[in-house]
């Protein structure tokens, strides 16, 4: 295994060895977290707490039965970050990841934000692990799970909370996954058997400490794939890592796509 390199900056020559690392892929597996969207000035769900938002616990903002307590304080909070994502656009990492496409055979994005900026970005096959905030669902999944929910068909006063399913009379809820809840047994079942299927996983922005998918990473480790982590700190993850390349991911990531579109061109003549 190669050192992992040291803090404090990436060298030409760690940026070139991830670079032949994801040339060499069949099939890569992306794992992205928050630190991808802060990039982009979303701030990550805790640091959207401020202002009139400071006085709640997350408890009663992003949990079922905080929404069974409260619908509207739940819809209210969401329609806020829903306008804060909204003005936001894809930064030089999500683009780079994006291109990653053109250089290799197989690139997945799996992803724990729910602000859609890879699909925005140009990515083919993101997996959204923990939902999507631009859509929404029926609370009780009444027609299986998601029931996904289209509020622009409907009417209803907005000033009174959320709308109601139109199949069944529950409350419209965003299509995210909340604390206290599992992962979506679709989302789940790919998300495992991609980490088990990579030969290279890039591990971009995340904390490495949100499980399930925190584990995805040691399963793609344990089936033998190349792990590269970039991140401006260290994480759970580092000790794993073949090469960790220390930096936010759109300094960094459009460094190593330059590397490999260059050793690409160099190849073919």
């Amino acid at each position: 295994m190669s050192n992992p390199g040291q803090a404090g900056g990436v060298s030409p020559e760690r940026v070139r060895a991830a670079a032949d690392a994801l040339r060499a892929s069949c099939c890569l597996v992306v794992l992205t977290g928050a630190g991808v969207s802060k990039e982009s000035g979303i701030p990550t769900f805790r640091d959207a707490l401020d202002g009139l938002w400071a006085q709640y616990d997350p408890a009663l903002l992003a949990t079922p039965r905080g929404f069974r307590r409260d619908p509207r304080l739940v819809w209210d909070w969401y329609q806020y970050r829903r306008t804060l994502i909204a003005q936001a656009q894809p930064n030089p990492g999500h683009l780079a990841i994006a291109a990653l496409e053109r250089h290799l055979p197989r690139v997945v994005v799996i992803t724990q934000n729910i602000d859609g900026l890879h699909v925005q970005a140009g990515s083919s096959d993101v997996l959204p692990v923990h939902g999507d905030i631009r859509l929404n669902k029926c609370f009780a999944n009444c027609q299986g799970d998601p029931t996904l929910v289209d509020i622009s068909a409907l009417e209803w006063d907005a000033e009174a909370g959320p709308p109601r399913c139109p199949h069944c009379g529950a409350y419209v809820r965003p299509a995210v996954v909340w604390f206290e809840e599992t992962l979506p047994p679709d989302a789940s079942d790919r998300a495992f058997a991609l980490a088990r299927a990579a030969d290279v996983m890039l591990v971009v922005g995340t904390s490495g400490v949100v499980q399930p998918v925190a584990s995805l990473p040691f399963l793609a480790h344990e089936h033998g794939a190349t792990i590269i982590e970039i991140n401006p700190s260290r994480t759970p993850i580092t000790r794993l890592a073949d090469w960790f390349l220390d930096g936010p991911a759109g300094v960094v990531l459009p460094q190593v796509v330059a590397a490999l579109a260059e050793e690409g061109e160099g190849g073919h003549a």
